[in-house]
């Protein structure tokens, strides 16, 4: 019961802290977090914003940087002086074709190794990346599966090729942590995707050996798939490349019906020196504003 109280007690004390609405300065944080707003949750769900209304609101909430982008729309962020924390790869479906897949090799390391260009060109400092599907054919679960040894040695081979590119572009490719367990909605949970195991993904990273191949931590995929959160941060301290959150469950907002307690988290962050950037991933459900400023107030520790 103490532990509940403390994580409600510092939700509700972080909420309050937050502006009112009717001021357009941001809040002034600690400036240890580097938050960061990702694009999808307010410009596909919700109110939809423009990406130039989610510049506007991030600036307010306290974000310094838009991430998940092309890199045509770099330059609409920069122009409102935020950074681009991590890009998106180009490649089409997303998180279903990846490194797992030999069948999407040549076109994920084309598209892989555009977007770094791009992101080294623009001062962007990362690029996400996927396992991808378990599905020879990522959008037919009816066919043949591949294996965990399989996906593990053609991942190594197309990421070992993605290394050297993100090495010569000075860019760091991030490979995301997912959850398969949740199939209620198609961006809350990920069945079928074949890099649920941290474990797994971990030892796939280091096997690659390179400084430009790390993971990006998602704390609310790693809370449904394995909690012991603050355990596996530790654990992973030297190859994490970015971290994302959301309350769980349901992918929502970072606030007193969700079970992770950030503040903890954040702090163990900092110690372990993260010197990262924090992307809020929620699907908002109600005023996307006060959603984002409270997820920063929450996690500016």
């Amino acid at each position: 019961m103490a532990r509940e109280y403390t994580r409600r007690q510092a939700l509700t004390a972080s909420a309050a802290t937050l502006p009112s609405l009717a001021f357009a300065q941001p809040p002034q944080g600690k400036g240890r977090i580097r938050h960061s707003a990702c694009s999808w949750c307010f410009m596909s769900q919700g109110e939809k914003w423009t990406l130039d209304k989610l510049c506007q609101e991030a600036k307010g909430a306290g974000c310094v940087s838009i991430e998940l982008l092309r890199p045509e729309q770099f330059a609409t962020v920069k122009k409102q002086g935020l950074e681009i924390a991590i890009a998106s790869n180009g490649m089409p479906g997303g998180f279903k074709r990846g490194f797992n897949n030999p069948a999407h090799r040549d076109e994920l390391i084309q598209k892989t190794g555009e977007t770094m260009q791009a992101c080294s060109q623009a001062g962007v400092p990362s690029v996400i990346g996927f396992v991808g599907f378990k599905f020879t054919e990522p959008d037919n679960p009816k066919s043949a599966v591949i294996s965990l040894e399989d996906a593990e040695k053609h991942c190594l081979a197309s990421l070992k090729q993605a290394a050297a590119l993100a090495e010569k572009w000075k860019v760091t490719l991030c490979i995301e942590h997912l959850n398969t367990r949740d199939a209620s909605h198609p961006m809350k949970g990920h069945p079928g995707y074949q890099g649920d195991d941290l474990d797994w993904l971990a030892r796939v990273v280091r096997k690659v050996g390179s400084p430009r191949v790390k993971i990006l931590f998602d704390i609310y995929h790693v809370q449904i798939m394995h909690g012991d959160v603050m355990r596996r941060l530790q654990e992973c301290k030297e190859i994490l490349g970015h971290i994302h959150t959301a309350g769980n469950p349901g992918r929502n907002e970072l606030d007193e019906t969700q079970e992770i307690h950030y503040p903890a988290v954040m702090k163990q962050l900092l110690e372990l020196g993260y010197k990262g950037f924090v992307g809020h991933e929620f699907i908002p459900t109600r005023n996307p504003r006060e959603g984002l400023r409270q997820a920063v107030a929450v996690c500016d520790v």
